[in-house]
């Protein structure tokens, strides 16, 4: 708990910085960057676990390559769909912000549960990378942020901003305990999946029904994030599936631990 101490009052920090001067964060580049250092952790994670992984080379590079090229490709439209206004609301008539959550998740979600290779990537991976991976959710404060300056409605923001805090605050501290290696670490590992998950469960949900579409409910005072205007729209369109996935193989990862040190 005492690694809370100094992401506490960094988080505090990136928070004024980006209350106080709202440029940095409309420019799209805080959201861009971190996004780009999660995919090459990820790139590089996957890499070493490879390498740990009972593997010919030829099935290393073929597995690596099978992952990170649609990843990346993902990033890329996202990112320049984002930029180019096509998740605006009346750009097109299909729904297209929901697909770009929702799809990447039944797409790969499947992959990663069922592969035997990640399985095997996986048993050779550290459990506490996938979970201190997740730190980057304490960005998840700007819309802490935009709620102060009165940019977004507090029914999505509050919950959504709050929730991502936490999760991000508590990623190392969970990383830490999982990686001694005992039932308790993992126990806490699965808690906090489990709340990274309901974080965004509830965020899309909010979302939804505070911004304009079939799904309204609640009518905000000021736009909400599903408008689908960039920056922000960055968040549900890239970050909130990519994030499901990680906790995905996370909870199969502590799964599959469970099961082994059973047998053993």
């Amino acid at each position: 708990m005492r690694n809370l101490f100094w992401l506490v009052p960094l988080t505090a920090l990136w928070m004024l910085l980006i209350y106080s001067w709202p440029a940095i964060q409309a420019s799209g580049v805080p959201t861009t960057t971190h996004q780009l250092a999660a995919h090459g952790l990820i790139a590089l994670g996957l890499w070493l676990g490879l390498e740990q992984a009972d593997l010919t080379p030829g099935q290393r590079r073929a597995t690596w390559l099978a992952i990170m090229i649609p990843d990346t490709l993902w990033f890329a439209v996202a990112w320049s769909a984002a930029i180019n206004g096509v998740f605006r609301l009346g750009t097109t008539p299909l729904p297209v912000l929901p697909s770009a959550i929702v799809l990447p998740v039944i797409v790969g979600a499947p992959l990663l549960l069922f592969s035997k290779r990640i399985g095997q990537v996986l048993d050779a991976t550290p459990e506490s990378w996938l979970v201190a991976l997740q730190l980057y959710r304490i960005f998840g404060s700007w819309a802490l942020a935009a709620w102060m300056r009165g940019a977004l409605p507090g029914v999505f923001a509050l919950p959504a901003g709050i929730g991502d805090v936490l999760t991000g605050l508590f990623a190392l501290p969970v990383a830490i305990a999982v990686a001694t290696g005992t039932a308790e670490g993992r126990s806490a590992a699965t808690l906090w999946n489990i709340f990274g998950l309901a974080d965004f469960a509830v965020a899309i949900t909010m979302g939804m029904i505070t911004s304009p579409g079939p799904f309204q409910l609640i009518v905000p005072d000021v736009q909400s994030i599903g408008a689908g205007d960039y920056p922000g729209v960055l968040t549900p369109a890239l970050v909130v599936p990519g994030s499901i996935l990680l906790h995905i193989l996370s909870l199969r990862q502590l799964r599959r631990r469970r099961g082994l040190k059973i047998l053993a």
